[in-house]
């Protein structure tokens, strides 16, 4: 007789979760805060930007956001209460803000001064996340004084310092978390640039011109400083030499000069006659410079106004 004998395997198969630590940490990019070429003769403010970018991984699935409090100081250019500074050949002053309006100043609890540094939160998917927010610098108006040339601040770790940890807390009022130091440099270049304007020269009203007529005019020039400059002025509509331009009407007209010296005996011309320009050099403020007229004894034409176009130039 036949028997089966039967047995069962019994399996167990058993799942288990295994836990790994890992770190909890935020990485910080900024990018450079370049203001370009500032016209500081214009009066006005220079705005630009920089972009702040976090990332952050490595916390709990249940954890919802990481605040991050970018503490930003003075740079190497040095801070006064109003304002920030870059260095050059001068100093050119800005200021950093957390507002598109510019208002509030992105400031550091480690610096001297009132403002802090403004909230940014990373909000969490599975413990990680990113974000980015803007820095809006803003270079003043009313620095016509500072000279040309390049001007920087750089932040290091000594300025920069963005603290993080996880919370649901948006103060920013003490330190508190983990420090993290990156770098970045606020940039601008002041060219050379110059302004230019002229006054009228009018010699009246004249009867026989059997004697030297005399007026002025004036010419201001506004150059940033230390800028080399020359002032020429053209021949008139007829391309005359600077003694011998002509005010016009209908065929006839009237010679005159234009001269630098009120003793009629500089000719101020252009390149064309050598030796005729004047030169200057800026200071960021507003140069006078006088023009010296004279219509020499000549046949009288016939009455009328006559008159005459001449271009001012400024060479810098």
């Amino acid at each position: 007789m036949m028997r089966c004998s039967l047995s069962a395997l019994f399996l167990t198969v058993a799942l288990g979760w295994t836990s790994s630590a890992s770190a909890q940490s935020c990485n910080f990019t900024v990018s450079t805060l370049s203001f370009g070429n500032v016209d500081t003769l214009s009066g006005s403010a220079t705005n630009s930007t920089a972009t702040i970018s976090a990332s952050c991984s490595g916390y709990s699935v249940l954890t919802p956001r990481v605040l991050v409090c970018p503490n930003i100081g003075a740079g190497t250019g040095g801070a006064t209460a109003g304002a920030r500074q870059m260095a050059g050949a001068g100093t050119l002053n800005y200021q950093l803000y957390s507002d598109a309006s510019r208002t509030a100043v992105w400031g550091s609890y480690a610096w001297p001064y009132p403002a802090r540094a403004p909230a940014m939160a990373v909000g969490l998917l599975l413990g990680a996340g990113s974000a980015s927010d803007t820095i809006y610098g803003s270079v003043f108006g009313g620095q016509q004084a500072v000279p040309t040339g390049s001007y920087l601040a750089a932040f290091s770790s000594a300025d920069v310092e963005f603290l993080y940890r996880a919370t649901s807390s948006s103060d920013c009022t003490t330190p508190s978390g983990t420090a993290a130091r990156p770098t970045f440099n606020v940039t601008a270049n002041i060219p050379a640039n110059c302004l230019v304007s002229a006054q009228n020269l009018d010699f009246g009203t004249n009867g026989v011109l059997n004697t030297n007529v005399d007026a002025t005019g004036g010419v201001a020039v506004q150059c940033t400083q230390n800028s080399a400059y020359s002032v020429s002025l053209g021949g008139g509509n007829a391309n005359g030499t600077p003694t011998e331009r002509k005010m016009s009407r209908l065929l006839e007209s009237v010679t005159y000069g234009l001269y630098k010296d009120a003793a009629r005996s500089q000719p101020w011309g252009d390149v064309a006659t050598p030796g005729s320009t004047v030169p200057g050099s800026g200071s960021g403020g507003t140069q006078n410079f006088t023009v010296y007229g004279r219509v020499p004894a000549q046949q009288t034409p016939s009455p009328g106004v006559y008159n005459d176009t001449v271009v001012v130039t400024v060479t810098y």
